[in-house]
């Protein structure tokens, strides 16, 4: 028998909730991110002005890091070559594996760099596709490291051209870059890495500093601080997809396998106190059989991990959903908007077309989501805090832009021509419809550099 003492997993039953209970049920932790905000303002105006001299005094006040000063910020290549030796071989071998897994992935999704469609005669649109020219990858470092967050950030910007990504961490308590980090920025072709944390570490990115290159867009998962830093700065850097503190929904079925359900449900509540987890199901015996058996799973984390994982799954963000049926379940989902949702089904495809918002969709009892977060290939950057119903996840097209082409014929001119001049009558701009007008015909036929105009506007 366990010698902790748990609090009891939460059920919420649908059927009992009203509806302001059940608003209270969809939220997140960083929905009202106010005092936050108010909290980063000094920051953000003290990595403005005093540059990389801020960003070491809060490298030391919030992470600890007394070493730092404004001169070691920057992880060396020597530093990148040290956390080789001092990486264990087999954790090496499996970021290099979960890295092709995840260039892979990526590099199918790069778009085509450049198509045209003739959509009337004469009349040629298309795109062309280029990169960002300068990204910062965050990667955070609160309750551990995340070196799976730099490969997951750094290697689409790669695939996708960017000639100017870093990544921003924050340092340890040694003011040093944790090694695994080290070894998976170099992995994903990233040499640039700079030992900045929290809004500091956005501020840095929207500004740049003596050390931190200025860039126009920061990516990346973070605490509210670091949200919070993001919506303050929109106006000056690109803030990315919302990726807030984590959160997933389990869908369970009559089929589904509850010990296995119980298991996954410990995955991402022992993230911290501030994540999200629930298993949504209709199934009353699945319900019991799953808050019975979550205890022996938290027996087998460390304390301070079950700690969060009971915390956040015995209280208003996490523990048991009981629905009616199978269609309040799927409502709930798709209102919930979650940033990760496993199927857990012997028939997990029958569920899939019913689920539409949902950052992530994990499909069967294999596909654990740990798994997922790793190696699988897919990006684990997901939008959290309901951004599913607008935000995809994090891949190559965060780090590239389109640009529309057009090329027109004289005879494309002559078929658009009246219509646009029509529309824009219609619209009052004059302007407009004189570039269309007999105006433009007497252009051409004033040309007499060479008869060059003329020679285009007579024949197509």
């Amino acid at each position: 028998m366990s010698a902790r003492h748990y609090p009891d997993v939460a059920l919420h039953d649908l059927s009992q909730l009203d509806s302001h209970q059940r608003i209270e049920l969809l939220s997140r932790a960083e929905d009202d991110l106010d005092t936050f905000i108010e909290g980063v303002k000094p920051i953000i105006e003290a990595v403005r002005t005093e540059g990389d001299d801020a960003l070491a005094r809060f490298g030391r006040q919030f992470d600890g890091a007394e070493s730092l000063n404004a001169q070691n910020i920057a992880a060396t290549r020597a530093d990148i070559d040290k956390a080789f030796d001092q990486l264990d071989p087999a954790m090496i071998n499996t970021l290099e594996y979960a890295a092709d897994n995840i260039r892979r992935f990526h590099e199918a999704q790069r778009p085509q760099e450049f198509w045209m469609k003739e959509i009337k005669p004469g009349v040629m649109v298309g795109e062309r596709s280029t990169c960002i020219d300068s990204v910062a990858c965050y990667s955070p470092r609160g309750k551990g490291s995340f070196p799976s967050v730099t490969l997951m950030t750094a290697i689409p910007a790669v695939v996708a051209g960017v000639p100017d990504a870093i990544i921003l961490t924050p340092p340890g308590a040694d003011g040093q870059v944790d090694p695994a980090t080290l070894v998976a920025a170099r992995l994903a072709g990233v040499d640039q890495v700079y030992k900045v944390g929290g809004a500091q570490a956005v501020a840095a990115a929207a500004f740049g500093t003596a050390t931190v290159p200025r860039c126009f867009k920061i990516v990346g998962p973070g605490s509210p601080w670091l949200v919070a830093a993001k919506r303050q700065l929109a106006g000056i850097i690109d803030p990315g997809l919302p990726a807030g503190p984590s959160e997933t929904i389990l869908l369970a079925d009559e089929s589904a396998n509850p010990l296995i359900a119980a298991l996954d449900l410990t995955i991402e509540s022992e993230h911290g106190n501030d994540s999200s987890a629930f298993l949504v199901t209709w199934s009353k015996e699945i319900a019991e059989r799953v808050r019975a058996a979550v205890p022996s799973y938290w027996d087998q984390q460390n304390e301070t991990l079950s700690g969060y994982s009971s915390t956040v799954l015995s209280g208003q963000r996490g523990g048991i959903v009981l629905s009616s049926g199978p269609q309040e379940a799927y409502d709930f989902i798709n209102d919930y908007a979650p940033e990760h949702c496993q199927v857990l089904s012997k028939t997990p495809y029958d569920h899939l077309a019913h689920i539409r918002n949902a950052s992530e969709i994990l499909l069967g009892e294999h596909a654990a989501g740990s798994i997922a977060n790793y190696m699988m290939g897919p990006n684990c950057v997901l939008p959290t805090s309901a951004a599913a119903r607008t935000h995809s996840p994090l891949g190559v097209l965060d780090f590239m832009k389109t640009c529309s082409i057009g090329h027109m014929s004289a005879g494309g001119y002559r078929e658009m021509a009246p219509h646009t001049h029509r529309f824009a009558t219609y619209e009052g701009f004059d302007g407009h419809a004189n570039a269309v007008s007999s105006l433009r015909d007497d252009a051409f036929r004033h040309d007499t550099e060479g008869g060059i105009g003329n020679k285009y506007w007579l024949k197509d």
